[in-house]
């Protein structure tokens, strides 16, 4: 992990205009922004001569790009609590192997030297590019023209999240993604075929499983979650934690429930209580008060409604596992795309 000081020189260059990047033995040249958020910048770059014989060795095989374009996320650290973060990250999206969980393809953490002197450090990690957008950017589109996926996509983007998440959920301990949101999942078009998704962002990811025994635990899990998770898609549990509380996996079940109706109708499912006066995020998730937009014409069968219901049950221990959810799914994609 590191980066030669020609790379360093490179990296200013590049983030200002000129010049390429180095990732450890690998070239790239950045060719335009193409994301932002909090502390991280994300570029589309295009490899350019590997520096060795050895970079290609260290690819996984599958996403060596064709045209040599990938994603670089450059986050800048300024403190010892957020480079640890963002160990944690690459140190978690280095466990998943999963078509439909977005690859960590390469890293370096850097230290930098600013003019003044002070030292601090910037990341870069390398993904595959999916210029297509996420779900988020879709809905956007799709709401101003008054558009909705048919049954079928609703069905086939909905069961590869599923399987991704279900990889996340099958180690041991399980893992939880903690923050599943339209934003999170990467679409790709393909002509004729079905949109495919992919999982991503793993910054929140962590081990599932969690005992609160006392009213501190709880505070400090509600402070994590309200800084890791986002408030719309975010479990009741998280928000309103008791004192005495397992928590499990299940809350991204929860999470998953909200982004399905997020795919269905453009719009995450408890937002609504923000535009009513008096209305409060909290109470409508907490409540599960659920409220059906206009859909299609024809609308989404009611099979489909009360599988969001199903996995949007306020207690947890009513929600059903990952397994569940995907022994649903096939079930529908049977009746609805047989």
């Amino acid at each position: 992990m590191g980066c030669s000081i020609s790379g360093l020189n490179a990296l200013y260059d590049a983030a200002t205009g000129g010049g390429d990047v180095w990732i450890n033995e690998r070239r790239f040249r950045v060719l335009r922004q193409i994301g932002e958020g909090g502390f991280a910048f994300v570029y589309l770059v295009r490899e350019q001569q590997p520096a060795s014989d050895a970079a290609p060795a260290r690819r996984h095989s599958a996403h060596v790009s064709e045209d040599g374009t990938y994603a670089m996320k450059k986050v800048l650290i300024q403190s010892k609590e957020q480079l640890d973060l963002v160990r944690e990250e690459i140190r978690v999206s280095s466990l998943f192997n999963h078509p439909n969980l977005l690859p960590l393809l390469d890293h370096a953490i850097i230290a930098v030297k600013s003019t003044q002197g002070d030292w601090s450090h910037e990341a870069y990690l390398l993904f595959p590019v999916h210029l297509d957008g996420t779900l988020f950017d879709n809905a956007n589109v799709m709401l101003s023209r008054k558009e909705f996926y048919s049954t079928a996509d609703v069905l086939q983007i909905f069961r590869q999240m599923c399987e991704g998440l279900k990889h996340m959920h099958s180690f041991d301990p399980p893992y939880a993604h903690n923050d599943v949101k339209p934003g999170n999942v990467l679409i790709t078009r393909c002509k004729g075929q079905a949109p495919v998704a992919t999982l991503m962002d793993f910054g929140s990811a962590r081990p599932a499983r969690k005992q609160i025994r006392s009213r501190s635990e709880a505070l400090q899990l509600q402070e994590w979650a309200a800084e890791h998770c986002s408030a719309p898609y975010r479990a009741p549990e998280l928000w309103d934690c008791p004192s005495h509380a397992d928590i499990y996996e299940r809350t991204d079940i929860w999470s998953l429930g909200c982004t399905l109706y997020a795919i269905m109708f453009n719009v995450s499912p408890f937002e609504y209580a923000l535009g009513e006066s008096g209305g409060s995020l909290q109470l409508a998730i907490v409540n599960g008060q659920l409220k059906w937009p206009a859909g299609p014409n024809p609308p989404y069968p009611d099979e489909l409604r009360q599988f969001v219901i199903w996995m949007l049950q306020p207690q947890s221990e009513m929600r059903p596992h990952i397994g569940d959810v995907v022994l649903h799914v096939d079930k529908l994609i049977a009746k609805y795309l047989s």
